[in-house]
């Protein structure tokens, strides 16, 4: 009985106002947007109510004949016979979903003339971050941004208790309402300032834990960026190999997980997956998740993952853009993936698009996550990438040394190993530091000479 009610469908109603420098696509896309965040959320949303105006209605966003149009479909008394019937969800309409950010004393108005819970964009994306937190750091980062969102909506909280207790009071001074709201108020400004101190230590554990890992031989970091439900976490599972959360709702993945790319290569490729990027993100969320996204700033190359299939891609390319660059990880290198070409239609359809795609973002990859052939075809680019600095040399070790072949297998890419009464030589090809110093280490006699098997050497000798 209890998983029956936790499951009951919630409904709600979209509310927009498009403005005059707003187009007819974008302002739909963005509805389009808010409606599936609803959904993530776990609403039904049964209706959209919009308006175009020049500017938003000061007091309650919207203008007062919209707020009436949406208070009698709330109350099951439809205003015209456009709309749908309404008596399915007579008395259900849990909340109304706007697609702006707006001013508590607009959602206070809003609230009171539609009759039911308003929330805006900014409260949903703060509702859905909140229940997908996992990890400690995440947690804390949106705890910090929520807490951000309500500390104005305490005043205007304030304001309405201070006319009631006006109201109550023949002195007319404070009433009890605001004292109490200021006291919270002060509580808020602590904790972040707490958690705040919290987000501190965990960055700079994390910097050990990034340092350590780096200084182990042979590790590179590769971060995939893009839009939320671009296939990111698909196209994680499908590179590494790993079971990672793989949802077809926004905002699944919060937290960054890091595995290694499989087959593994030289150098270790480490895969991270990070938040994805949405249109209008709360600028407190997108401060509270930069050390989230710091990953995308240590990596040495980005995979910015675009969905191929949605018509929309071009806003959301340009909303990562911005993203990345007020994180300050524009100058990263950046390798365009265009994921989910599967999704575009039949081949005929898949072929033009991606051969408009290949014009259009010259060097980019348009691939599936779910065709292997094509994931292999991004595996190689990875490593490719990592090894266009890398250098070759041969080494020789003798049978009395063979101990030593773990450790330069470990270290570097073994091309090619061949063997003679001597020893066994070894063409391998690995990070200049790495090369170098195992060249130093099994430089060994041959023949009875002294031979170096590093190319950079003077002495440098190839054997027949």
């Amino acid at each position: 009985m209890q998983s029956e009610v936790q499951e009951k469908t919630r409904y709600a109603v979209v509310a927009a106002v498009q403005l005059p420098n707003v187009s007819d696509i974008e302002f739909e896309s963005s509805l389009t947007e808010l409606r599936e965040l609803a959904k993530t959320l776990g609403f039904q949303v049964v209706h959209t109510f919009t308006q175009k105006r020049t500017s938003f209605e000061t007091t309650g966003y919207l203008g007062i004949g919209k707020r009436q149009e949406i208070s009698r479909f709330v109350k099951n008394e439809p205003a015209s016979d456009e709309m749908p019937p309404a008596a399915l969800y007579a008395g259900k309409i849990d909340a109304l979903l706007v697609d702006h950010e707006i001013s508590p004393s607009q959602a206070r108005n809003l609230e009171l003339d539609v009759g039911c819970e308003v929330m805006d964009r900014t409260m949903v994306i703060l509702e859905i971050f909140h229940r997908n937190a996992r990890s400690r750091a995440a947690r804390t980062q949106v705890e910090i941004a929520r807490l951000g969102y309500m500390a104005p909506r305490l005043r205007e909280a304030a304001k309405l208790a201070g006319q009631q207790g006006r109201q109550r009071s023949s002195v007319g001074g404070r009433g009890v309402g605001e004292s109490l709201t200021e006291i919270d108020r002060r509580k808020i400004r602590d904790r972040i300032a707490e958690l705040q101190k919290e987000i501190v230590a965990m960055e700079a554990e994390r910097k050990i834990q990034r340092s350590r890992r780096q200084e182990r031989q042979g590790l590179a970091g590769v971060a995939l960026v893009g839009y939320t439900n671009a296939g990111k976490s698909t196209l994680m599972r499908a590179l590494t190999g790993s079971e990672v959360l793989v949802a077809n709702k926004l905002f699944a993945t919060l937290d960054t997980t890091v595995r290694a790319l499989h087959p593994e290569s030289v150098p270790r490729v480490l895969v991270s997956d990070t938040v994805g990027f949405i249109k209008n993100l709360p600028h407190g969320l997108v401060a509270s998740f930069k050390s989230t996204l710091d990953e995308a700033l240590d990596a040495e190359l980005l995979l910015h993952v675009i969905d191929a299939s949605d018509p929309g891609f071009e806003r959301q390319l340009e909303v990562t853009d911005t993203v990345l660059e007020e994180i300050e990880a524009q100058n990263v290198p950046r390798l365009r993936v265009f994921n989910k070409i599967d999704h575009v239609g039949d081949e005929t359809a898949q072929a033009q698009c991606e051969a408009t795609l290949r014009t259009r973002y010259p060097g980019c990859i348009v691939m599936s996550a779910r065709r292997p052939d094509e994931v292999a075809s991004l595996h190689k680019a990875i490593v490719a990438f990592f090894q266009q600095d890398l250098v070759e040399t041969e080494l020789f070790l003798p049978w009395s040394a063979q101990q030593w072949r773990g450790k330069i297998y470990g270290n570097c890419e073994v091309l090619e190993e061949r063997s003679d009464d001597e020893g066994t030589f070894f063409r391998i090809r690995g990070e200049p530091g790495t090369v170098k110093d195992l060249s130093e280490q099994f430089g060994q006699t041959y023949g009875g000479q002294d031979v170096c098997f590093d190319p950079s050497c003077a002495d440098y000798a190839t054997t027949e």
